[in-house]
């Protein structure tokens, strides 16, 4: 396995860490959705791990993750609108 796929795997792993930080003291989606800085904080890390997947799968497309477009596809939804 080569550097890079492991840094785009460290990548998505240190976002989804973060975002369960994030949500540990939020207790609904009310709440979420009314926390603008927490909101742009998982929108954040919803893009690293957006990036990093489409990434290691332009790289190495063999590699077969569920729902690896989804996640990429929710990224761009995110970042593009």
């Amino acid at each position: 396995m080569e550097v890079e796929i492991k840094a785009w795997a460290y990548d998505i792993l240190s976002a989804i860490h973060e975002i369960e930080i994030f949500l540990e003291d939020v207790p609904g989606f009310e709440v979420y959705k009314g926390d603008l800085k927490t909101r742009r904080a998982i929108e954040r890390n919803l893009e690293i791990v957006g990036e990093a997947m489409n990434r290691i799968l332009k790289r190495y497309p063999a590699i077969g993750f569920k729902n690896a477009r989804k996640i990429v596809e929710t990224r761009n939804r995110i970042i593009h609108g």
